[in-house]
C-alpha cells in the first residue's frame, strides 16, 4: 500500500525520490519502496525522514489504501 503521506511531504518539499534517497545516503530503489509501502525500512531512516519533514513519522509511515 502506498505511503501518500510520505509522498505528499517530499513534494511539498519539492524533493525527488532521487534527492530525498540522496540526503539519506540510500539507494533509489530503497527508497521507492519505502514511499510504495513494500517494506518497513529502518528506525534511522524514518527518524531522518521526521527532520528532513518535519512530520511525526508516525504520519509518514501511515498506509493509504489506494494502490
Amino acid at each position: 500500500m502506498p505511503r501518500e503521506n510520505l509522498k505528499a511531504a517530499r513534494k511539498d518539499k519539492g524533493m525527488t525520490q532521487q534527492q530525498v534517497a540522496d540526503h539519506l545516503g540510500i539507494s533509489l530503489r530503497y527508497y521507492q519502496m519505502l514511499e510504495a509501502g513494500k517494506f518497513t525500512g529502518k528506525f534511522e531512516i524514518w527518524d531522518e525522514l521526521e527532520d528532513l519533514f518535519s512530520i511525526h513519522q508516525r504520519v509518514l509511515r501511515e498506509e493509504s489504501d489506494r494502490q
